[in-house]
């Protein structure tokens, strides 16, 4: 399993009249979680694009608990419990101290320059098969 934390304060930005974050905010964040997962472990999404990799978005879930609010620190834990293959799934829990906000996943799929499926780079094939062995 892969797992990392990662801290968001809320800016005004992102939120309604009411300082609610507004819906789609939420998924930014899971961006910045993801990025830095994959960067804790040694394989920065910036290195992955650099090699002609890319992992777009083909699937997204979220389910609302609770609302964020302006200036709230959200902590956004993504976590890789499977072991992927050619698709990639990432699991998000988003907290405000203790309070769980949101629940959600993405899917992703390793493609090449030209948008065609590829098998991941040999660099992350090895690291999925240490953590998960």
């Amino acid at each position: 399993m892969l797992q990392h934390r990662s801290q968001i304060e809320v800016r005004y930005a992102e939120t309604d009249m009411m300082g609610v974050v507004y819906h789609g905010s939420y998924l930014p964040w899971l961006e910045v979680a993801r990025t830095a997962l994959l960067a804790a472990e040694g394989l920065p999404y910036r290195d992955l694009e650099a090699r002609g990799f890319f992992l777009p978005v083909i699937e997204v879930n979220l389910r609302y608990l609770r609302p964020a609010r302006y200036a709230d620190t959200v902590s956004v834990h993504a976590v890789i419990r499977e072991k992927p293959a050619l698709r990639l799934r990432i699991d998000y829990e988003l907290f405000r101290g203790e309070e769980k906000l949101a629940t959600g996943h993405t899917v992703h799929v390793f493609i090449d320059k030209a948008g065609r499926p590829v098998r991941p780079p040999a660099e992350f094939a090895s690291l999925i098969d240490e953590r998960f062995a």
